[in-house]
């Protein structure tokens, strides 16, 4: 029997049962929808989360500190490369202070994050920017509104990158020497909750104390400093200094730690004038009065952007080898990159618990059709059929039905993810969030789930197929 022979006995048997066929293929559509939809929400969430940080601009951003303060492992909970501090071994005894103190001189001086050092790691391979983490504390003044809080330095280079893609009102620093200021849109809103876009173009006063001189300022009163006394000239060198910044636009979206640091910032201004701020605020008095001065500026921390996101890792590593400590988000992702596999593979077995269901109406179906067409199989036999032509016909069919039924279920699937986003986007517009698309359905997975639909259709039809092809023909033809 020829393959066009069985794909016509095969599909006109299933048009003689329509109803029975049409119910079937219901079944297998409602598992593969139920499948494709469960999976679809878990890659939607996983496009969702991914996505927010690729937008953020994140995944192509390092930061780096240098070994000597806390640094990244203290912001992050870990204990840093000291080791343990402020204990003489165990127990704490003073006999081991020499010892744990030779320990120390031996460990290498961890290098500087100075101009010097961000030089040499621009010059890596791959690496397209390189610049300083400045955040200076400051009173912000506008109208009645007044707060103190922190104003983050943007370089230039992050125009049109990550959330300044996108700006709610205003538009992107026209350059770095015009004291020009952005806000986030949480701020613009505390200052104008009815109309907070319409701040662009208003001046906003930014305040902070200065330990030197700054233009326009007096020249500050020298005073010899004792030796170990606290620099108490310091104090006469103190002076608020108040400029005033033109609001140039509102971020949709507050930059994250792949721009400034840790943290978010509600103001931001050029990082040049975040620098030269940095250069002369005063951030304690107790700082003013016991750090002395230093010639070379290290920062406590820089951002390193890559040219692009699969270089990150590399990057990382050479950055390392210099001595430095680095951090990218692909690191804190891995864990949750784990968590989605694991959310998908729990969603593909509840999914699939319909279409296991669904198996048993194809199987019951290919039954009830051997022994309606019992004597028609006889009559096969009779005439030349071989066993495995019978079993060709039924599995065919059974394939059919799979197919139809894996199509049918996409579509049903699709249309209801959509349904469902439709309704939980307007909720979540009300509550205040951002709508997105909580289902995806990629290629791979409409593909994955017709041949999931196919060979499950299969599996369920090969125990009527081979009974159906192990009739003996004249018992089969004997059947009433």
């Amino acid at each position: 029997m020829i393959i066009s022979d069985t794909l016509r006995l095969a599909l006109g048997n299933l048009r003689q049962s329509k109803l029975r066929t049409a119910l079937t293929i219901m079944g297998v559509s409602i598992g593969i929808a139920s499948l494709a939809g469960m999976v679809s929400l878990g890659v939607g969430l996983q496009d969702q989360f991914v996505g927010r940080f690729m937008q953020a601009g994140v995944f192509d951003a390092i930061t780096v500190s240098s070994g000597n303060n806390g640094g990244l492992p203290a912001l992050l909970g870990g204990r840093g490369r000291g080791g343990r501090a402020g204990r003489g071994g165990r127990g704490g005894r003073a006999g081991n202070a020499p010892a744990d103190g030779a320990a120390a001189s031996a460990r290498p001086e961890p290098p500087a994050l100075d101009d010097a050092a961000m030089a040499t790691i621009k010059a890596l391979p791959n690496v397209k920017d390189v610049f300083p983490n400045i955040r200076v504390p400051l009173q912000m003044h506008l109208g009645e509104f007044e707060e103190l809080g922190t104003a983050m330095g943007v370089p230039m280079s992050a125009k049109d990158e990550g959330a300044f893609r996108t700006m709610s009102a205003g538009a992107f620093f026209a350059n770095d020497t015009d004291e020009t200021c952005l806000l986030s849109l949480d701020m613009a809103k505390r200052i104008n909750e009815t109309d907070p876009k319409s701040l662009v173009g208003q001046t906003m006063t930014l305040s902070y104390t200065a330990s030197t001189s700054t233009p326009g300022a007096p020249a500050p009163m020298a005073m010899p400093a004792m030796p170990g006394m606290p620099n108490l000239g310091a104090l006469l060198q103190m002076k608020r200094v108040d400029r005033a910044y033109r609001i140039a636009g509102v971020v949709k979206r507050e930059p994250g730690a792949g721009l400034g640091g840790f943290g978010f910032a509600n103001v931001m201004i050029p990082l040049k004038r975040a620098m030269e701020i940095d250069a002369h605020v005063v951030r304690s008095t107790q700082a003013l009065l016991t750090e002395a001065p230093t010639k070379t500026k290290t920062y406590q921390s820089v951002t390193v952007k890559v040219t692009k996101a699969q270089f990150t890792e590399d990057v990382e590593d050479k950055i390392k080898a210099l001595g430095f400590q680095a951090f990218s988000i692909n690191d804190a992702l891995q864990g949750a990159k784990r968590a989605f596999i694991i959310l998908d593979l729990v969603l593909s077995l509840i999914g699939s618990i319909a279409l296991a269901v669904s198996s048993l109406g194809i199987m019951n179906t290919m039954v009830m059709s051997i022994l309606e067409r019992t004597r028609e199989i006889g009559v096969m036999k009779a005439i030349g059929a071989s066993d495995s032509d019978i079993r060709r016909i039924f599995l065919v069919e059974a394939s059919a039905i799979g197919v139809l039924g894996g199509v049918a279920g996409i579509v049903l699937g699709w249309v209801v993810g959509r349904a469902i986003n439709f309704g939980a986007n307007i909720y979540i517009v009300r509550q205040g969030g951002e709508a997105g698309n909580l289902f995806s359905l990629p290629w791979w997975l409409i593909a994955g789930a017709l041949a999931f639909s196919w060979l499950v259709s299969l599996v369920a039809g090969s125990y009527p197929a081979n009974r159906a092809a192990k009739l003996n023909p004249i018992q089969a033809l004997r059947h009433d």
